[in-house]
């Protein structure tokens, strides 16, 4: 009987390939050499009936068939490490491998907290946690799970919310000592506002408040905007450098230290929510389902 899969050393090439994102990269990992990885690679494209890998002189990337291959392969993989984990596993004991991905302002002050009830629950599975204001592609990156802020536009994703976070205006003691009046919406168009670029437009995010019984977004005038990391509006308004809206437990910290205060409660600010999402055609492993579960019970309760 002819082996049906002894391609799978130029699959996993590929994943290399892709993962670090040049052959000569992945060659050094791998202790080879790009031609013999290039030629690889070429077999399996051969063997497919398609180009997988777009290469020029100064990059590569995946082309549209590519990138759905490689998203399937490293789900097959993954499948494959599960399993292998499921048989060496101590008797009644989760493993396995979770590949999670998490904006930075929930990936630094929420995430480790629930990661640790988690990991106390569950000891031998492994967690890989990427922190970034980027949307991961999941199938494409090979990521079980992330993280989403605001309303998901994106159906072809399964989401389960985590919570609505409350979102508050707050700025320094030094800067509502000088900044006068602070009591209307009026009062707030008149201060130096600390904006947050949005990373998949590059335009300021509009900031979420209720005048008068009435839910508004507000383009604030920024005298300055911080782009990729959320957590730099609250690292710029503890220097007296204006107000700035954020989810409270981005500022708790600098609440309960005094560095910051909270500002305009007459102005309700719009709740942020948080979900965990994952593609619908992906095989979601037991350890994957755990974190799951164990996130929406903790932000629950």
């Amino acid at each position: 009987m002819p082996r049906k899969f002894d391609h799978l050393s130029d699959v996993e090439v590929l994943l290399n390939v892709v993962e670090h994102g040049s052959l000569t990269a992945a060659a050094v990992v791998l202790a080879t050499t790009p031609s013999v990885l290039s030629r690889a690679v070429a077999r399996l494209e051969a063997r497919l009936g398609t180009q997988l890998l777009r290469r020029t002189t100064r990059s590569m990337g995946l082309t549209e068939a590519g990138r759905q291959y490689v998203g399937e392969a490293r789900a097959a993989f993954a499948l494959l490490d599960e399993a292998e984990h499921a048989i060496r596993g101590s008797a009644g004991q989760l493993t396995g491998r979770v590949r999670l991905s998490a904006p930075t302002s929930y990936g630094h002050q929420r995430l480790p907290a629930l990661l640790a009830i988690f990991a106390r629950q569950y000891p031998l599975v492994q967690l890989e946690l990427n922190i970034t204001n980027r949307n991961v592609d999941l199938a494409a990156e090979g990521f079980d799970l992330a993280i989403r802020s605001g309303p998901l536009p994106d159906s072809s994703m399964v989401a389960h919310r985590l919570e609505d976070a409350r979102v508050v205006l707050s700025a320094s003691p030094a800067y509502v000592a000088q900044a006068g009046p602070l009591a209307t919406f009026e009062d707030l168009q008149r201060q130096r506002c600390i904006a947050f670029l949005r990373p998949s437009t590059g335009r300021v995010s509009p900031w979420h408040l209720q005048v008068d019984g009435r839910e508004i977004d507000w383009i604030p005038p920024s005298a300055l905007a911080v782009s990729d990391d959320v957590m730099g509006v609250v690292s710029l308004a503890e220097q007296g450098l204006g107000i700035t809206m954020c989810p409270q437990f981005m500022i708790e910290r600098s609440v309960e230290s005094g560095r910051l205060v909270e500002v305009l409660p007459q102005l309700p600010c719009r709740n942020r929510p948080f979900s965990v999402v994952f593609a619908p055609h992906r095989n979601l492993s037991p350890a994957a389902r755990a974190l799951i579960d164990t996130l929406v019970t903790a932000t629950r309760t």
